[in-house]
């Protein structure tokens, strides 16, 4: 794992760049201040008042889809998947996130991941999203990709989306909480042995 990003569990990482950033906050065990936060959509492992609550600092900045505004306080810039802005500095993408075989995340929702520029490096947050054909138009030099199946896709399909969008490195994410299992991540890995770089992460 590069040094400046840490897992924290499930789609929450913790990014330590030109700012600090943080993903999806959920069940956050060690509050640090965070600059910007980013939020995939509004279901509850993803936005949670009471997480935000322990990072939110006086400037910090929300960048979260519509849905997610009227739950938060702070300052909160809303965004739908096409959508670029830069805030304190960062060049944050909007990008689709859906589901493609299941209704949990549908398109109409216009929720989003997000692809954001850290150290001069492209990070790709996909939040809940199956293998999407948009992926093949992502450029990433480092995807968070979700593993577990049943809300997301599964490892194979994760496989089949960080073949898409070629980073240098993937790091699986969305198991180990509330469904899904380290045996999601090794399956992840398994399948890019030899064409993409892996590390699975230990939650901090």
């Amino acid at each position: 794992m590069p040094e400046y990003i840490h897992w924290l569990g499930h789609d929450t990482f913790r990014i330590e760049g030109e700012r600090v950033i943080f993903t999806d906050p959920f069940r956050i065990r060690k509050a640090a201040r965070a600059d910007i936060i980013l939020i995939t959509h509004d279901h509850y492992d993803h936005c949670s008042p009471e997480d935000v609550e322990k990072i939110l600092g006086p400037d910090t900045v929300i960048v979260a889809t519509p849905d997610c505004a009227g739950k938060l306080p702070g300052n909160i810039r809303t965004v739908k998947p096409g959508d670029r802005l830069t805030v304190k500095g960062i060049d944050i993408e909007a990008v689709p996130a859906y589901n493609t075989n299941k209704q949990f995340h549908t398109r109409d929702r216009n929720w989003v991941g997000y692809i954001f520029t850290v150290k001069g490096r492209r990070i790709y947050l996909a939040g809940d999203t199956d293998h999407i054909p948009e992926m093949k138009t992502f450029r990433a030099d480092i995807a968070l990709l979700p593993v577990s199946g049943t809300y997301v896709m599964t490892a194979d399909e994760a496989v089949r989306a960080a073949l898409d969008i070629k980073p240098s490195l993937a790091i699986p994410m969305h198991y180990n909480s509330i469904v899904g299992t380290g045996k999601d991540a090794e399956r992840f890995a398994d399948g890019l042995k030899g064409k993409i770089e892996v590390k699975i992460p230990e939650a901090e």
